[in-house]
Formats: C-alpha cells, sequence, structure tokens
C-alpha cells in the first residue's frame, strides 16, 4: 500500500512537472517574436504556430475526427487556440503588454468557477487565494504605473481569458477519444484554419522570410507549439482541471526571466516580488489538488467526465 501512494505522488508530480514546460516554453515566445520574427505580424505567427503543427501532427498520427468530435475539435481549436489568439492580437494592439497580461492573469479563477459547474471540482479557499494571488503576482511583475486602459483592448483580454478558461474546462470535461497527439492535432488545425482568413484579411500575404524567421517560426511549430500543446493537454484531461489550469502563471515569469537573461532587460524589487508571489500562488493551488486518476485511454471520457459519469451526470 506504501509503495502505491508513493508511485502515485511521483507520477502526480512528474505529471505536474511536465505539464508546466508548456507555460514554460510558452513564455520564450515573447523573445522568439521579437527577435527573429517579422515585425508587426502577430497574426502571421499565431497561423504559423498552429496550423503546420496541427498538419504535421495529423500526418503522423493519420486519426480524423469522428461523430460528434468534429464538432468538439471545432469548438475547442476555436477556444483554445483561434480565437484565444484573435483576442491577444487585439488586447496586444489597443493595451500595453503589462495590462494584457495582468487582465489575462484572471484566467485560473475563471477556470475555478467554470471547473466547479463543468466538472464538480470544487471551488476552496485555497484555489481563490491562489487566483488572488497569482493574478497580484503578475501585476507586479509586468504593470507599469504609466499603463493606460482602453475599453475595447480590455474587452479583448478579458474575452481571450474567458476564451482559454472555457477551451481548458471543456478539454477536461470530454476527455481523450482517441492518443494524445491526435487530438492535439484536430484542435490546432482547427484553430489554425480559423485564423488563417484573418491573418490574410489584416496582415496580407506573408513577407518572404529570411533565416531567423525560419529559425523562429520553426521553433514555435515543433517546440512552442506541437510539443508544449500536447503536454499541456495531457495535463488538463488527466489532473483536476482548476489546479493545472494555474500553471499557465509561469509564462509570464518565464518571459520576463528571459529578457533578463538573453536582452539584458532590468529586474527590479517589485518584479521579484511578483515572481515570488506567483511561484506561491502556483505551489498554493497544487495542494489543494486531488490525486489524479490514471490515465485516460483511447475511447474514454477523461477523469473529470469519468466522474460526473459516476455520479449521473449527463451523457455525452
Amino acid at each position: 500500500m506504501l509503495r502505491y501512494f508513493v508511485s502515485v505522488l511521483r507520477d502526480h508530480r512528474w505529471l505536474l512537472a511536465s505539464t508546466a514546460v508548456a507555460p514554460a516554453v510558452w513564455g520564450t515566445t515573447y523573445l522568439v517574436t521579437t527577435e527573429l520574427l517579422p515585425d508587426d505580424r502577430p497574426l502571421l505567427a499565431a497561423v504559423a504556430r498552429a496550423l503546420p503543427a496541427g498538419l504535421l501532427l495529423l500526418a503522423v498520427t493519420r486519426r480524423l475526427p469522428r461523430g460528434v468530435w468534429w464538432w468538439r475539435a471545432l469548438v475547442l481549436g476555436a477556444l483554445n487556440i483561434g480565437g484565444f489568439f484573435a483576442l491577444l492580437f487585439v488586447a496586444a494592439h489597443r493595451l500595453p503588454g503589462g495590462v494584457a497580461a495582468t487582465l489575462g492573469a484572471v484566467q485560473p479563477l475563471l477556470v475555478v468557477v467554470l471547473a466547479a459547474g463543468l466538472l464538480g471540482e470544487a471551488v476552496t479557499r485555497r484555489r481563490v487565494l491562489a487566483g488572488a494571488l497569482g493574478a497580484g503576482g503578475v501585476a507586479l511583475l509586468v504593470l507599469r504605473a504609466e499603463a493606460l486602459l482602453d475599453p475595447v483592448g480590455v474587452a479583448a483580454a478579458l474575452g481571450g481569458a474567458v476564451a482559454m478558461a472555457l477551451g481548458v474546462v471543456l478539454t477536461g470535461r470530454w476527455g481523450r477519444p482517441v492518443p494524445l497527439l491526435a487530438l492535439t492535432a484536430w484542435q490546432l488545425t482547427a484553430g489554425g484554419l480559423l485564423l488563417l482568413p484573418l491573418a490574410l484579411a489584416v496582415e496580407g500575404p506573408p513577407p518572404a522570410l529570411d533565416a531567423p524567421a525560419v529559425i523562429g517560426y520553426g521553433y514555435l511549430t515543433t517546440v512552442g507549439t506541437a510539443l508544449a500543446y500536447a503536454l499541456w493537454f495531457r495535463g488538463i484531461t488527466t489532473l483536476p482541471v482548476a489546479s493545472t489550469a494555474f500553471l499557465g502563471l509561469l509564462s509570464p515569469v518565464v518571459a520576463t526571466a528571459a529578457g533578463w537573461a538573453v536582452l539584458g532587460q532590468d529586474l527590479t524589487g517589485a518584479q521579484l516580488l511578483g515572481a515570488a508571489v506567483v511561484l506561491a500562488a502556483v505551489l498554493t493551488a497544487q495542494t489543494a489538488a486531488a490525486r489524479p486518476a490514471r490515465l485516460p485511454t483511447s475511447g474514454t471520457p477523461g477523469p473529470a467526465a469519468a466522474a460526473l459519469a459516476g455520479r449521473g451526470g449527463p451523457a455525452r
């Protein structure tokens, strides 16, 4: 019995650590975008991240959706990829980066509320405290006193947080009907296809790419998207959704650290305090997590959905 609980603990920690790799990798996106990619082409970067990665994984897995998973894949791709990236683009153009990041930091709290309603996960004081700490920590990390608020930008930033939060919870609710890479491929392809006409309409055809841009897009497609989203979706469909969502707060921490280490940007005492508060929030959320169920297998719902079904939840 003791060996069993030790193995569960190790598995839980391993799953958390590997899931945390995803937001840590996403934290490098700003550095890659500003240093390697063409200027003022954020939607092109979004399409280049999602669509080639999705098509590559589709070619590898050779699995297409069936039945209800055609519309589910479209919904998840729109929420997690297409809609989120598009709203992020609007927020980035209408708001200072610190404001957009701070507003986006409410996402874990939104996940806590949505997971309570859709997955039956408890709204605990630890999770609420972690959410408040996380938003406050990100504000200390990236927010500046001279930041200005634009109503459209604020709405876009909050809309992006809502879209990603709902996508995360629905991913946990609907589970994993196929191997992980196939589920990841469906969402990336759907999101990329939704973004493609928007990118062409707003930014026009892509420019000629130099060697740094090819390297940058290659990194974002393979490591920043295909690998990172596979790890993220595995965590969301396996671990408690409300606690796992707090790992996303690691992105601004890594982005700030990368700016300091690579670009020589200054770090203030307030930023260091903010990073410490964010890490405390992530750890606080994980102590509220329950022991994870075993990995879902092809054709079965995720652990949260299975638990709902076992309590007489709605058939899907």
